[in-house]
């Protein structure tokens, strides 16, 4: 995050049987915080994570690919750039940034998984100031396309009358 030069939230977990401070602390690169106080806002433990996507200044979301962390972006208009660590996460980054094309995924080794920051900084860069995938076209275009569909009340209650439908007739 510090590599970009945008400003950024930085919200990091800890287990709660450790020291979120200590964690913190061995977490970050030396001199981190101090480096980024004036950019930069780190955080450790809950947070009201739909009101800061909410807010207008924010443009882009990094983020592990969780089904409930996708949606709230993508219903929020934040540029998604993917991590997935695990599960089902790598599955949604891949809807998203593949088939639907409303993120990026960011690079890893195919042989390990490992990435590097500069892989973090590429994707960020392209969500945030190329914002055009190889492929010519705008990424914000089908992430607003897709958002759309998913704030469409009248889509919603067809899928909801439809699985009430297909309930009753299993009964």
């Amino acid at each position: 995050m510090e590599l970009t030069g945008l400003p950024f939230i930085l919200v990091l977990n800890f287990p709660s049987n450790l020291c979120a401070e200590t964690e913190l602390e061995s977490s970050l690169p030396k001199g981190f915080l101090e480096r980024v106080k004036d950019r930069g806002v780190v955080h450790t433990g809950w947070l009201q994570q739909q009101l800061v996507l909410k807010h207008n200044s924010v443009g882009c979301y990094v983020c592990h690919g969780g089904f409930s962390s996708v949606i709230e972006a993508m219903v929020n208009d934040c540029q998604l750039v993917l991590l997935p660590f695990k599960g089902d996460q790598f599955f949604n980054s891949k809807l998203m940034a593949n088939d639907l094309d409303a993120g990026i995924e960011v690079n890893r080794n195919e042989q390990d998984g490992y990435f590097h920051k500069e892989d973090i900084l590429k994707a960020v860069k392209i969500i945030m100031v190329d914002r055009e995938k190889e492929r010519g076209k705008s990424i914000r275009e089908d992430h607003k396309k897709w958002s759309k569909f998913m704030l469409d009340k009248e889509i919603q209650n067809k899928f909801i009358i439809d699985l009430v439908v297909q309930l009753k007739s299993l009964a």
